[in-house]
């Protein structure tokens, strides 16, 4: 009787899609597609995308989630259990580095986010020189590290809050753009040419080192993992839960990127890539605002819920990844006991110390490029380039966990072919991989050099603290 309660308790498939579709998708991997691909030309890619990397992806980290349905870890856990605790360490990192870029990007987002709340434009913000609006950047982030250090946990409500109205518009958005043409003829739309050269990229070195932006984009299906045992019957729900999220980002792309083609012409927006990479999201909501009469009404709301939500993610992003790493079982073994430190307000106030050494460093350091575009622009190419690689971490743990697979018991598997699992764990992580490497490569030297030379720094980084602790460990052995 008492699992009979639980069964009816549990959450239907279609709750764990939508959970999941919010958790994973966003407006600006819609814009980011269109930019980055020459508009309706990203289509072909997006399909691509979701059936041979998305969905495996997915299932993958259903069959993950099921197994190590206690392990509250995450990522850091699955190595754990299925490669040992030093790996297990090694993930931790990746995932807390991979937040350094991220940390630096959520500052210019905000600034910029704030110029279109107030000025309804970023023409002033833009014609600022670079060190003023690094310097800016700068003083917002040490300031919210400051607001992490003293433990504040609002802002982690406004986040979702933000989060959540953000994805709300995000779907209006495309709703309202197709329904436009119907209650506003007349307006100065463009229109879209079906002709397969228009769907069909052209693949080109623009083309194969843009695809990290597509991984960035799709990526991030974990953190739904500890909901895998919460569906009804998940051998069987799971499955059907991502095969519908699978097809509803499919089609929010598809539809958002058809939506922005009625707006924006491809060909200015290659002429003008910084522009676009930094305001499109703004200039969409701005022309559907004046296709409804109502001004600049849409670009305000936008503007605002993203301020929110780029300053509370800024937080949460320096205080969440640094707790996964700092606190779980492998810090002790392989981080130098002053990292661990926390204060009375209980943040790990060295840790928060050593992402202000290193976000910031990247902040100041991009004081160097010619305009806050080009900073926007870079950081978001950077981080299509690092944040996969955390990913990498999960098709890792998947293989080890098939190679392993007698010696745990799971309610859910991908496939009950070992073959398979495993061409599919290897495809994703080469994939991954190759993305991640090439997306490395820009015309610019300032960008090439900052894509190189940020990862090497954090792996280095990473290597570095165990032979701390060992020596440390060492020489605490002398003494005793």
């Amino acid at each position: 009787m008492v699992e009979s309660t639980n069964e009816h308790k549990k959450m239907m498939w279609s709750t764990l899609a939508m959970m999941a579709f919010s958790t994973v998708w966003g407006f600006g991997n819609v814009v980011n597609g269109f930019v980055y691909f020459d508009g309706t030309k990203v289509v072909f890619s997006w399909i691509l995308m979701f059936l041979l990397y998305f969905v495996p992806y997915a299932l993958m980290v259903g069959e993950l989630g099921a197994t190590f349905k206690n392990a509250e870890g995450g990522v850091s856990s699955w190595v754990n259990a299925t490669m040992g605790a030093k790996w297990a360490y090694y993930a931790g990192w990746t995932y807390w580095a991979c937040h350094i870029v991220y940390i630096s990007s959520k500052g210019t987002g905000g600034l910029r986010a704030m110029s279109w709340g107030i000025f309804g434009n970023t023409n002033w913000y833009d014609s600022i020189p670079t060190a003023w609006t690094q310097f800016a950047t700068l003083v917002v982030f040490l300031f919210f590290c400051w607001v992490t250090s003293r433990g504040v946990p609002v802002l982690k409500s406004l986040a979702t809050v933000a989060g959540s109205s953000m994805f709300i518009m995000s779907i209006l958005f495309i709703v309202m753009m197709f329904a436009a043409p119907a209650l506003n003829p007349h307006a100065n739309y463009l229109t879209i040419d079906f002709n397969w050269k228009n769907l069909l990229p052209t693949f080109n070195v623009k083309y194969l080192t843009s695809l990290s932006i597509l991984v960035f984009a799709v990526g991030g299906c974990e953190k739904i993992s500890p909901y895998v045992n919460k569906v009804q019957d998940p051998s069987k729900n799971f499955p059907k839960a991502m095969m519908a999220l699978a097809i509803m980002v499919m089609i929010s792309a598809i539809l958002g990127t058809f939506a922005m083609a009625m707006m924006f012409d491809p060909k200015i927006v290659n002429n003008h890539l910084n522009e676009y990479i930094s305001n499109g999201p703004y200039m969409a909501f701005q022309s559907l605002g004046e296709y409804y009469h109502v001004g600049g009404l849409f670009m305000y709301i936008y503007s605002w819920c993203n301020v929110i939500g780029q300053f509370s993610t800024l937080v949460i992003s320096i205080d969440a990844p640094l707790r996964m790493l700092l606190g779980s079982k492998e810090a002790k073994a392989f981080i130098p006991k002053k990292l661990l430190k926390l204060n009375k307000h209980g943040a790990y106030i060295n840790g928060i110390w050593m992402v202000v050494v290193l976000s910031g460093g990247l902040i100041i350091a991009q004081a160097l490029l010619p305009d806050a575009q080009s900073v926007m622009a870079q950081l978001v190419k950077l981080n299509s380039t690092t944040m996969p690689m955390r990913y990498l971490w999960v098709f890792a743990a998947y293989i080890a966990l098939r190679k392993q697979q007698e010696k745990f018991v799971t309610s859910y598997q991908m496939t009950k072919s070992q073959g398979l699992a495993y061409t599919a764990g290897i495809w994703c992580f080469t994939v991954t991989a190759a993305c991640c490497i090439l997306g490395i490569y820009s015309p610019d030297p300032f960008t090439l050099f900052l894509n190189i030379a940020t990862p090497i720094v954090l792996v280095a980084l990473g290597l570095i603290l165990p032979a701390i602790k060992k020596q440390q460990d060492g020489d605490n052995a002398l003494l005793d």
